[in-house]
């Protein structure tokens, strides 16, 4: 019989017994009574599942749940035990002594082969047999034996005809990983909730303090520190968190190259052409943040859309200036420096995914997820209307159609998906033709292009 069986039973019998009206007593041993029953009953019915399946006695527990705010104790317990955890994975890590002591075991045990010797007699990369590897494996500790797996050994080797593996590219693969863990610590330090993502203000509190470290950013004035960092967060924000949740995992981060561009900037001998190069440089913030504010005619810190028409060349067309200020985030009609700063990384990227994804949700006017004849012709006006304001015959609309459909040759031959655009290859080609008048004169033109630098390697 169930435990639900013999409960209503007891209740049934229980109903049938004459009652003290109104007995305190009488009710407590009632209750007193019932609880004892369903204890029994309960206890019965969790070991009999027990017996079913053994597995319940063993699984532990999985799933906890987080404190929330009025539970401050708990909160604080929880800090307690990450800070506490991170400095345990803190003290695993190899440091520069232990680092130094490994390469010195490598150099002590590669093998020197004759055949080794280049043609002019220099020694090709220090090499290590497998015998060797794990010689050092013994005499390196205990913190280094991760990296002495045959699985490592096997992902390093390049087919050397002695079977030896670099180690150098041994000595760098333990210095990336070493590099990575100590990286994933330090952002996790300021994942606040512990649960593997950054919030943006996470991130920003991260950049923030990572600043002093950084020689090429030294010159930068304070005042402009939250403009910076803005900068820098929004390109991990607009390229990893393309479906704009807010938030970003920190795999992603590690596994992206923009954190090693940022840390470039340790760097005191870099480049003028690596620094321009490098959004995260002083140079290349100050550029945009510079652009900006040549914008703000008005100067009371956003952008209309008659201010953001002049951007770059001053070519982009009415249309698509339209769908920028209809689809992105403003403030009464105008644009903030963190929307500008999407709408930057957005067209100076126009070959990467998330870009091409931004500018085909302004170009999808009708929200059908891809693009129809209408929608082309629609961008296209703006085109012929910006060749008529400079004296230029207009294009034929349906002569374009035709090269942009044969271009990105789309499943349904009569739209375009942004897979579709993706597969092509050739979205930053469509997308210049319909929202740039100097990006499509580029594309008109190509062939004229293709002949001169044809004719200037030939005269050089």
């Amino acid at each position: 019989m169930s435990w639900k069986k013999c409960l209503e039973d007891y209740i049934s019998k229980s109903d049938a017994k004459p009652r003290i009206k109104d007995d305190p007593s009488e009710k407590a041993k009632q209750n007193e009574e019932e609880i004892e029953l369903f204890s029994k009953l309960y206890d019965e019915q969790k070991s009999t599942s027990l017996r079913k399946s053994s597995s319940l006695s063993v699984i532990p527990r999985f799933y906890f749940k987080l404190p929330t705010d009025e539970e401050v104790l708990l909160q604080k317990l929880r800090e307690e035990s990450r800070a506490v955890f991170l400095q345990r994975k803190s003290r695993e890590l190899l440091d520069n002594e232990e680092l130094q002591n490994l390469w010195y075991l490598l150099e002590q045990n590669y093998s020197s082969n004759p055949s080794s010797m280049s043609g002019f007699g220099v020694a090709d990369d220090q090499m290590i047999t497998y015998e060797d590897f794990t010689k050092v494996a013994e005499k390196a500790g205990e913190k280094c034996q991760p990296f002495f797996s045959p699985s490592v050994f096997a992902k390093l080797y390049q087919n050397d005809p002695y079977g030896r593996i670099s180690i150098m590219n041994f000595f760098n693969y333990v210095m990336r990983k070493v590099w990575l863990h100590q990286t994933r610590i330090g952002l996790s330090l300021y994942d606040v909730a512990g649960q593997g993502y950054l919030k943006e203000s996470d991130l920003e509190n991260y950049i923030l303090e990572l600043i002093p470290t950084l020689p090429q950013l030294g010159k930068l004035d304070q005042s402009f520190f939250s403009f910076y960092v803005c900068t820098a967060v929004r390109k991990f924000f607009f390229f990893l968190d393309p479906m704009r949740s807010g938030k970003i995992k920190i795999q992603d981060i590690l596994a992206c190259s923009f954190l090693d561009d940022l840390l470039e900037l340790r760097d005191e001998e870099l480049s003028k052409e690596s620094l321009n190069n490098n959004w995260f440089s002083a140079t290349s913030a100050l550029r945009v943040y510079g652009d900006y504010l040549n914008l703000d005619k008005d100067h009371n810190g956003m952008l209309s859309k008659e201010e953001l028409a002049h951007y770059g060349t001053g070519t982009l067309t009415q249309a698509f200036l339209d769908r920028i200020f209809q689809e992105c985030l403003t403030y009464e009609g105008e644009m903030d420096y963190k929307t500008y700063l999407d709408f930057v990384l957005a067209l100076e990227n126009r070959r990467e995914p998330q870009a091409l994804q931004y500018i085909f949700k302004l170009l999808d006017i009708r929200n059908l997820g891809y693009l129809d004849v209408f929608a082309l012709r629609y961008f296209f006006r703006s085109i012929q209307d910006q060749l008529r304001q400079h004296d230029q015959e207009p294009v034929s609309f349906d002569d374009i159609k035709d090269e942009i459909f044969d271009m990105v040759k789309p499943k349904d031959p009569a739209k375009i998906t942004f897979s579709d655009l993706i597969d092509s290859g050739q979205g930053e080609t469509v997308t210049n033709i319909l929202i740039d008048l100097n990006g499509f004169w580029n594309y008109e033109n190509r062939e004229m292009y293709v002949t001169d630098n044809s004719f200037d390697q030939d005269t050089s």
